[in-house]
């Protein structure tokens, strides 16, 4: 049984809006690093660097929404549906590697202070909170994406690091105090390892192929075995293929019946699966009678001895058995 419930239509407004955050980003860098240098400015030096992240980021996440809306093919039997986690992985790892250089950059600048130019500092910063807040909106609603999750998290940290950095150039201006611009950065350094860590364990969970974690295999089971003529339901494994599409397969014992009624009662369980859990890949092996599990895998039974020849039953609690296919 295949549904096909997706649309491309989501997926092309996500490519305008990264379009066009792409070109606006660019050039918000070019300035930044321009009047970055003028100014004196590690703060403004450091949201250059890290909107060139932003831009590497945007990048990433636009090949990997073109990737994922390819269509699978006999090399790769689930598509491209793990570029975006892929992509959002290595995002997430350029931030880690980023935050680390700005944090040394701001401590060299402890030791050996550089006057800058607060009002300079100022006016650029709030051209970039306009800017990151405005990409920051239109990634919002599709940021249960972990790939668009991962550009949203940039920007959106680019807004606040921005916005620190307006009040610390106000502080400068009043005080004097130089010291300033590097705390900002150690501080925009610290705000983009904590949401880089985030992205990393949730990648790696998907890419482990680990439970997701919207979801509770024991909820999974009693709804499973809730369903009419299921006795019970073993071997269960749920995983992602992206951060939105998840796949189950289990063996699955049954009450004794004929093949009409089986399957009435699979679409039972993948309606199930389908409209409470949201899991459209499914892969059950039904079974009459409970079979044992070898190493997370259900064994054959031992051959009947009949007059002294072995016979290996065939029937519903054996390997050769139908499976069913819910995409």
């Amino acid at each position: 049984m295949h549904v096909h419930a997706k649309t491309d239509a989501p997926k092309s407004g996500i490519q305008s809006i990264l379009k066009f955050s792409l070109c606006l980003t660019l050039l918000y860098i070019l300035a930044t690093a321009w009047f970055g240098l003028r100014a004196h400015s590690l703060a403004l030096l450091s949201e250059a660097g890290h909107n060139l992240s932003d831009f590497l980021a945007l990048g990433l996440s636009f090949v990997a929404v073109y990737l994922q809306s390819r269509p699978a093919t006999e090399d790769k039997t689930f598509g491209y549906q793990r570029a975006g986690v892929l992509a959002a992985f290595v995002n997430a790892l350029t931030l880690i590697v980023l935050a680390g250089w700005i944090a040394i950059a701001a401590i060299h600048r402890f030791a050996d202070p550089v006057i800058v130019q607060p009002r300079l500092m100022m006016y650029v910063a709030a051209a970039g909170v306009l800017m990151n807040g405005a990409i920051a909106t239109l990634l919002w609603k599709f940021s249960g994406d972990v790939n668009i999750r991962s550009v949203f998290l940039h920007m959106l940290g680019d807004t606040l690091s921005t916005a620190a950095v307006i009040l610390g150039g106000l502080g400068i201006l009043l005080t004097g105090l130089q010291w300033i611009d590097p705390l900002l950065s150690l501080i925009i350094a610290a705000m983009i390892l904590w949401s880089s860590i985030g992205i990393v364990r949730e990648t790696l969970h998907i890419l482990l192929e680990g439970t997701p974690r919207s979801l509770n295999l024991a909820d999974i089971r009693t709804a499973m075995e809730k369903v009419p003529g299921v006795v019970n339901v073993h071997d269960l494994h749920i995983w992602s293929l992206g951060s939105q599409s998840h796949a189950l397969a289990s063996h699955m014992q049954v009450i004794e019946m004929d093949l009409g009624e089986s399957e009435a009662l699979l679409e039972r369980v993948n309606h199930q699966l389908r409209d409470h859990f949201g899991i459209n890949h499914t892969t059950i092996q039904l079974e009459i009678t409970d079979c044992p599990t070898v190493d997370g895998c259900c064994s054959p039974p031992e051959p009947e001895v009949i007059d002294g020849h072995s016979h290996h039953s065939h029937g519903p609690g054996s390997h050769d058995h139908s499976h069913s296919h819910a995409h």
